[in-house]
């Protein structure tokens, strides 16, 4: 039995890092082990300039731990008005890395989201002359479809669609939760799509979020699905299949806002990522192939240069703390925190 592996040091290709005081008590988790994260814009207000993404930026690198490599790369929130002008001149100047898409309303801080693809279409075709990718949360917003199946009927009424008029745009469908989503993606012979996947999708099924009680941090947006789901994603994330890679939505919530009437979605990985990701791959005889879900898929997408450095995990029971404190007597609970995990992240090295 394998009790170590050492790996090119990988990058989280989906990461919410928030702002202000949550801004720096969760980034040292994240850059601890990642060379590079692609970061949401979903602040409020939204990240939809030039101007705002190097502010955002500023903001990330001076809450970084002294001497840390960590590379923050920044996204554009797209809107229904949103200038093509603006996408140009960001990805021109090396300033947006993506777009991200977000349908009006389907989770958090998306109230300034795109209504219809229509209104975007010149973005779009801006981006596919640039080669620039179009990240998606792929989920419908019809309020008459059950919540289980908003990623599906996504696909169906917009995804698919969206692929045939846009035939030379970049798409990252990210945290995917479903098989379709897995199939679809699997199929693709073009090397233009992708998918991102998370460690809760591929660990918990939505059994976890009703066990012994209401569980609060067990529910994201796009929420557990059922089992057939979840051995969909461990499939394809565990195939070597260059099209999937690791984003890991961590998303942080204090508890308050996650333990409350209206609880927020999102799940906090970001101390835990990597291990839990591990825990799959060993579970699915499949270690041999986690540097390239984790280090090399993403980055090769994205046309990104390897990570310098390394990072070493040894089989032992993981030290993450079960919550993180925030100050003022507000926490954030960890996803799988406080010894779950047998895997511990023990060496990282930047070169």
């Amino acid at each position: 039995m394998v009790q170590s592996i050492t790996i090119r040091r990988p990058d989280d290709m989906h990461l919410h890092l928030r702002d202000d005081a949550m801004l720096r008590t969760v980034l040292p988790f994240s850059a601890r082990q990642f060379g590079r994260a692609i970061v949401m814009p979903n602040l409020k207000p939204p990240v939809t300039t030039v101007a705002a993404a190097r502010a955002y930026r500023e903001r990330i690198l001076e809450a970084l731990p002294a001497g840390s490599a960590f590379e923050p790369l920044m996204t554009c929130y797209l809107c229904d008005d949103t200038d093509p002008a603006e996408i140009r001149k960001g990805f021109e100047a090396r300033v947006f890395t993506a777009v991200k898409l977000y349908p009006a309303g389907a989770t958090t801080h998306s109230e300034y989201g795109v209504t219809g693809i229509d209104k975007v279409a010149s973005v779009l075709d801006v981006m596919q002359e640039l080669g620039m990718p179009l990240l998606i949360h792929g989920e419908s917003t019809d309020p008459a479809i059950d919540v289980f199946d908003k990623e599906t009927v996504f696909i169906e009424r917009t995804l698919k669609p969206l692929l045939d008029r846009f035939p030379a745009l970049r798409v990252v469908l990210e945290h995917i939760t479903t098989e379709e989503a897995a199939d679809l993606v699997d199929a693709d012979t073009s090397g233009r799509l992708a998918a991102t996947i998370t460690p809760q999708h591929l660990l918990l099924n939505r059994n976890a979020m009703f066990t012994g009680g209401l569980r609060p941090h067990y529910y994201c947006l796009p929420v557990l699905k059922r089992e057939q789901h979840r051995l969909a994603l461990r499939r394809v994330a565990t195939s070597g299949s260059p099209s999937f890679f690791l984003g890991t939505d961590s998303a942080p919530h204090e508890r308050g806002a996650k333990e409350a009437a209206c609880g927020c979605a999102g799940i906090f990985s970001a101390p835990t990522a990597l291990e839990a990701y591990l825990t799959v791959f060993d579970e699915e005889h499949a270690l041999d192939r986690f540097e390239a879900f984790a280090s090399d898929n993403g980055r090769r997408f994205y046309g990104l240069p390897p990570n310098e450095g390394t990072v070493t995990l040894t089989r032992e029971r993981n030290d993450a703390p079960r919550s993180v404190e925030l100050g003022d007597g507000k926490s954030i609970e960890t996803f799988m925190g406080g010894g779950e995990l047998p895997w511990r992240l023990v060496d990282h090295s930047n070169a």
